[in-house]
């Protein structure tokens, strides 16, 4: 790995999640209301919707009160964010870092104020953060590579990566090349173009790609690095009038995602149940703003210190377990996946 070094096993992780940390619902009532802080990067995704309503929900089963910010995009606006949160008093700051290195401002504005941070999905680089929370970003890399080579095990690649300030992009990148290095080393595979998309961005995907097809069509696969690049980039090859024959891989089961396996367009998508994550990370929010201990089965190293972590795992999703999964699970309905009959 390129960045980071993770140490530990993963196992019991899930049973970690599904009590959502704390502690007994009898302790709970005790709390007076403790207030925590959500700091998110945007809106803009649908999961980020998702997970606040989700880590809302769980803390005020601790009776908890959240206040729920974003960075609208922006790094000096998530900072103003945060000390706006600060400054209401919140006990807990759990963020969604937008740029990985400029949060640290964020932590040592929260330091000052002795309050702990959670990094919620994407990792602080290079700050004394308490506690991260996430997937295991590498492998979802690798089950995005590892779909489209066996989709398409010859020819030329595209990667299209997330925003180069968002430490996930980097983790993801590394776990597709992980899977993607013996094919190119070999010449089997040769990526033809690897740009970083800003701020995960549709439109920026969709530009970058339309781009790339004007220099060739001739390509196989593009490694898009969630589903919102997924989009752009299959709206680039539509226009190229290359949609469906070009092998497409996406994270998030956004449903556009969804439709998009369904129809043919989109390869794969890899699904994070959001629910574990964002218990979880309430729980710990609530168990730290109480003064308790808060347990980990991994470290993540993040420039500055060995941070301990929790990490999930995620699930490869194609057309053929669709419905045992992301539809199963409720995270879609069926006639939403597939459309009214």
């Amino acid at each position: 790995m390129r960045t980071l070094a993770v140490t530990g096993a993963l196992a019991g992780l899930c049973l970690v999640a599904a009590c959502g940390g704390g502690t007994t619902p009898a302790r709970r009532a005790d709390t007076g209301g403790i207030k925590i802080g959500l700091l998110l990067d945007d809106l803009r995704q649908e999961r980020w919707k998702r997970d606040r309503d989700l880590f809302v929900s769980r803390a005020e089963e601790l009776h908890a009160k959240v206040e729920v910010k974003t960075g609208d995009g922006n790094p000096d606006t998530q900072l103003k964010a945060a000390n706006e949160l600060l400054d209401a008093g919140v006990k807990v700051l759990v963020v969604v870092p937008n740029d990985l290195e400029k949060a640290v401002a964020i932590v040592d504005a929260a330091a000052a104020k002795k309050v702990p941070v959670i990094s919620y999905d994407r990792l602080i680089r290079n700050a004394d953060v308490e506690l991260y929370v996430s997937f295991d970003n590498v492998k979802v890399g690798r089950m995005q590579a590892e779909v489209l080579l066996n989709r398409a095990p010859k020819g030329n690649y595209v990667l299209l990566g997330g925003a180069q300030s968002d430490n996930n992009a980097r983790l993801l990148r590394d776990g597709q090349m992980e899977v993607l290095k013996p094919a190119v080393s070999s010449g089997a595979v040769k990526i033809v173009a690897e740009p970083w998309i800003d701020r995960w961005d549709e439109a920026n995907a969709r530009t970058e790609m339309a781009n790339i097809l004007k220099k060739t069509k001739n390509i196989v696969a593009v490694v898009a690095s969630n589903d919102s690049i997924a989009k752009g980039a299959i709206d680039a090859l539509t226009e190229a009038k290359l949609a469906g024959k070009v092998a497409v891989s996406g994270q998030d089961a956004e449903l556009g995602g969804c439709q998009r396996i369904v129809a043919g367009t989109q390869t794969m998508t890899v699904y994070k149940p959001l629910k574990p994550l964002a218990r979880m990370a309430a729980g710990a929010a609530w168990s730290l703003a109480n003064g308790q201990p808060i347990d980990s089965l991994v470290k993540m190293n993040n420039g500055k210190k060995d941070v301990p972590a929790r990490l999930l795992d995620p699930i490869s999703v194609e057309k053929s377990n669709l419905d045992v999964t992301v539809i199963n699970d409720g995270y879609h309905t069926q006639a939403e996946v597939y459309g009214s009959k």
